[in-house]
């Protein structure tokens, strides 16, 4: 047999097939003996992954082509061609993809090799342990799969986020390099800048890469909330707790299993930081007039223009809710730290508010040099306002 394919059923109450189990994909398994074949075929099946079995090896460049491979058994004895330089032909080309090197003249050296070249692990045959056979495969296709998923979340942060975190800059390219490492991470994130910085932005970008990024993103000005209402915003409020209240879930609620964005949260009157603490502790809220508590599992994210530090010094912001929030910070350059960014950033704003049907519209370079040399106290808010209103009518043409 040169290739036989095999695709085993789905399991019971599992409408997705194999490929949505966890730990369950497409295995390729490359060997030029067909009794090895048969025998991985019986010891995968019952885990339901679904198989291609190759015999012959000049057949392995077509067959790596399949975009829903997971992972690949390869025999490293088979022809003339080394079997390590194949493995470093299939991870040079094929990077994501997970391989499994099996052979019968197993030693030390040789897995040592097979590892420092990017095989996932090394398993001897004749595969007297089929768990570990089977455990081993399982991982390779989980790691295979958390790869695919984090490049799909950043290239969905590149599509959706970043065309608004616009900048090459070397701050904000060190600014979404830092975004992208936060991709798994669930920790709280305390964003920190000027104002106009695009703070709630890079809030967006971080519950785009999150494993959230399915779930909803709600963000609050806490500045914005008059002081009567905000623990009624924040955390609901049942019906007839108070004159008028009809009952309402609130905003940690309507953020379940996704992202809460506290903007400017060094506003919230020290009552509320009380109960936003214990919120965070206990992972639960008590709505207004609530005799019982209510789970809730959401990520918070926080910004600030103001000295948090300064503020807990002064005890006018609680300590242990600082370090509650401060558990990771990112930091937003003001514009006027990154001056290369302005041309960029005009051809965003102009593409962006260009009326439909409208000629393109460019700013002269001498106009971009006097831009460039603004400082920008209202930073990239400022300049996108400037760019709207009057005063940018005699920088702009067709």
């Amino acid at each position: 047999m040169d290739a036989l394919a095999t695709r085993a059923p789905g399991r019971a109450g599992d409408p997705g097939g194999p490929s949505s189990a966890k730990g369950v994909g497409r295995i390729l398994v490359v060997d030029d003996e067909a009794g090895i074949l048969r025998a991985m075929r019986r010891i995968l099946r019952a885990d339901g992954q679904e198989l291609i079995l190759l015999q012959d090896p000049a057949l392995l460049p077509a067959a790596l082509d399949d975009p829903e491979l997971d992972v690949v058994l390869l025999d490293l004895f088979m022809d003339s061609v080394s079997g390590l330089e194949r493995l470093e032909r299939i991870k040079a080309d094929w990077p994501e993809l997970e391989v499994v090197v099996m052979t019968g003249h197993a030693s030390i050296e040789s897995a040592v090799s097979c590892i420092r070249r990017g095989a996932f692990d090394y398993l001897e045959k004749p595969f007297d342990d089929v768990h570990r056979v089977r455990g081993t495969v399982r991982k390779a296709v989980e790691r295979r799969r958390l790869l695919r998923r984090n490049r799909e979340l950043e290239q969905a942060l590149r599509g959706r986020e970043s065309a608004a975190l616009v900048g090459s800059s070397p701050a904000m390219r060190g600014l979404l390099r830092r975004i992208h490492s936060l991709g798994q991470n669930e920790s709280s994130v305390l964003i920190l800048g000027e104002s106009g910085t695009g703070k709630e932005l890079a809030a967006r970008a971080l519950h785009a890469t999150s494993p959230r990024a399915g779930g909803p993103f709600v963000a609050v000005d806490c500045g914005a909330l008059p002081e009567p209402i905000i623990e009624s915003e924040l955390f609901g409020h049942e019906k007839g707790a108070f004159t008028g209240a009809s009952g309402a879930e609130g905003l940690f609620r309507k953020a379940d299993g996704g992202t809460l964005f506290l903007d400017e949260v060094g506003e919230l009157p020290a009552a509320v930081q009380a109960k936003l603490l214990r919120s965070l502790q206990q992972r639960e809220v008590r709505p207004v007039g609530a005799t019982q508590p209510v789970p809730v599992d959401i990520r918070i994210v926080c910004a600030t223009h103001r000295d948090l530090e300064a503020m807990v010094e002064s005890r006018s912001f609680r300590t242990d809710l600082y370090y509650r929030l401060d558990v990771v910070r990112l930091e937003m350059p003001p514009l006027r730290e990154r001056r290369s960014d302005i041309p960029l950033l005009v051809s965003h704003f102009l593409a962006k508010h260009r009326p439909p049907d409208s000629p393109v519209e460019r700013v002269a370079d001498d106009a971009l040099d006097l831009l460039a040399r603004c400082d920008w106290p209202g930073n990239v808010r400022e300049l996108e306002q400037a760019l709207r209103g009057r005063e940018s009518a005699a920088l702009v043409g067709s």
